[in-house]
C-alpha cells in the first residue's frame, strides 16, 4: 500500500509540472507551440500582397479596351488598276515599232553592202522531189566558190512545200560573168547523186536575180536541174 500511494504522488507531481510548463510557453514566445488537447497550429502567411500601383492625379484608373490592345491595322497596299488593256496594246504597240525597225535597218544595211548597181542574188525552188533528195548545194560564180550550203531535213521540207529560199548575196560588177551550181543528195533507188548546172548572164546595172530550179523529170523517172534568169 505504501509503495502504491507514492507512485500515485509522482504522476500528480508530474502532471501538475507538465501543465505549469504549458502556461508559460506564451509568455516564453514559443507561439508555434502546439496547443493543448492536440490541435495542428493555423499555418503562417508566407508572402505579403503585392502593394496597389501608384496612380497619378486625374489619371483613369479602367481596364484597357479590346481596340486599346488590338494591333494596328497593316498598310493598305497599293490598289492595282482595274484595266490593263491599255497597257497591254501599249506593249504591242511597242513590240511592232522595234520588229519594223529591225526590218529597215535590214534592207538600210543590204542596201550600203550590196548597192542595186552592183547586187546579185540567186534563190533555190524545188517541186514534188519524188526522184532527189537534196543534201547540199555550191555555188560558184567565174570559177570562185561562193558559198557551199547544207541543208536540214526540216529545210528540205519547207522547200517542198513550195518555199524559195535566197541561197546567196553577193556584188558583180557590170559585164559577162559564169554561174556554176553542183547539186548533191540521194536519187533513185536511194544511191548518192550528183548533177550540174551552169549559166553565162550579162550583168547590167541594176540588181541582177537568178533561181535554181529542181524539177521531176517524170518520163525519165530522174530529176532535173536549171538555172533561171529573171530579167
Amino acid at each position: 500500500m505504501p509503495q502504491l500511494t507514492l507512485t500515485r504522488g509522482v504522476r500528480r507531481l508530474a502532471h501538475g509540472g507538465a501543465v505549469a510548463l504549458l502556461a508559460l510557453l506564451p509568455a516564453l514566445g514559443w507561439c508555434d507551440a502546439a496547443p493543448a488537447g492536440g490541435a495542428e497550429p493555423a499555418p503562417a502567411a508566407t508572402e505579403s500582397a503585392p502593394p496597389a500601383p501608384a496612380t497619378t492625379p486625374g489619371a483613369s484608373t479602367a481596364a484597357p479596351g479590346p481596340s486599346a490592345v488590338a494591333a494596328e491595322p497593316s498598310a493598305a497596299a497599293p490598289e492595282l488598276p482595274a484595266d490593263t488593256r491599255g497597257l497591254d496594246q501599249e506593249i504591242q504597240g511597242l513590240k511592232k515599232d522595234v520588229v519594223d525597225l529591225n526590218k529597215d535597218l535590214f534592207i538600210l544595211e543590204e542596201e550600203l553592202l550590196f548597192p542595186a548597181n552592183t547586187q546579185v542574188a540567186v534563190f533555190l525552188s524545188m517541186d514534188v522531189g519524188d526522184f532527189f533528195a537534196l543534201d547540199s548545194v555550191q555555188l560558184k560564180i567565174d570559177q570562185k566558190e561562193v558559198i557551199n550550203y547544207l541543208y536540214t531535213p526540216r529545210e528540205v521540207e519547207a522547200l517542198l512545200k513550195g518555199g524559195v529560199q535566197r541561197l546567196y548575196l553577193g556584188n558583180l560588177k557590170v559585164g559577162p560573168h559564169e554561174l556554176v551550181a553542183f547539186f548533191n543528195g540521194k536519187g533513185p533507188n536511194e544511191r548518192p547523186y550528183k548533177r550540174g548546172a551552169s549559166l553565162r548572164f550579162e550583168k547590167g546595172v541594176g540588181a541582177k536575180y537568178l533561181e535554181l530550179k529542181i524539177d521531176d523529170r517524170q518520163r525519165k523517172l530522174q530529176p532535173e536541174f536549171e538555172i533561171k534568169d529573171w530579167e
